[in-house]
């Protein structure tokens, strides 16, 4: 394990003082499970949250999802996914570059939608319409237009429809 990869948690509860030493993903699992198994109410709380970290949402979707130097882009054969999840993993591919610093933005605008997937705007819209409707979606309004942004339900409902798929 070379230096640059490598990060050091100490946590102090009570009487009990630990220090996690390795890869990230490594010390925030060894982290959150001792947490949990010391004050058993962050294991409680934390059976009611939801929220997905990047690493989660880029571990959940890495199948259909790039991140190119031309920014995010869906991944599929064409007729292998229904419009809706299309527009779901677009929008997922860009709240993940955001949290990555690949791009500025997360939300997107029904022509920014357009051009990224190809897709027509009357299917674009009815979609986003119905997903805005089911809290998949939310609505932003930036300067003259309106971008659209993925929820933490939505990346939940993308998440277990695609689950269902394979």
């Amino acid at each position: 394990m070379s230096e640059e990869n490598t990060v050091s948690v100490t946590v102090s509860y009570r009487d009990v003082k630990v220090v996690f030493t390795g890869e990230p993903l490594q010390v925030l699992s060894s982290t959150t499970s001792f947490l949990s198994k010391e004050i058993p109410s962050l294991d409680l709380a934390h059976r009611i949250s939801l929220n997905y970290s990047v690493s989660e949402m880029i571990e959940l979707f890495s199948d259909n999802i790039l991140i190119t130097p031309e920014g995010p882009r869906v991944w599929y054969k064409d007729g292998e996914l229904s419009d809706k999840v299309v527009i779901g993993l677009q929008l997922v591919a860009s709240k993940i570059a955001k949290i990555l610093g690949k791009t500025p933005r997360s939300n997107l605008s029904l022509q920014e939608i357009e051009s990224l997937t190809s897709l027509k705007t009357k299917s674009i819209s009815s979609r986003i319409s119905e997903m805005s409707k089911l809290g998949y979606i939310e609505k932003e309004q930036r300067d003259h237009l309106v971008a659209y942004g993925l929820t933490t339900i939505g990346v939940k409902w993308l998440s277990g429809t695609l689950h269902k798929q394979s």
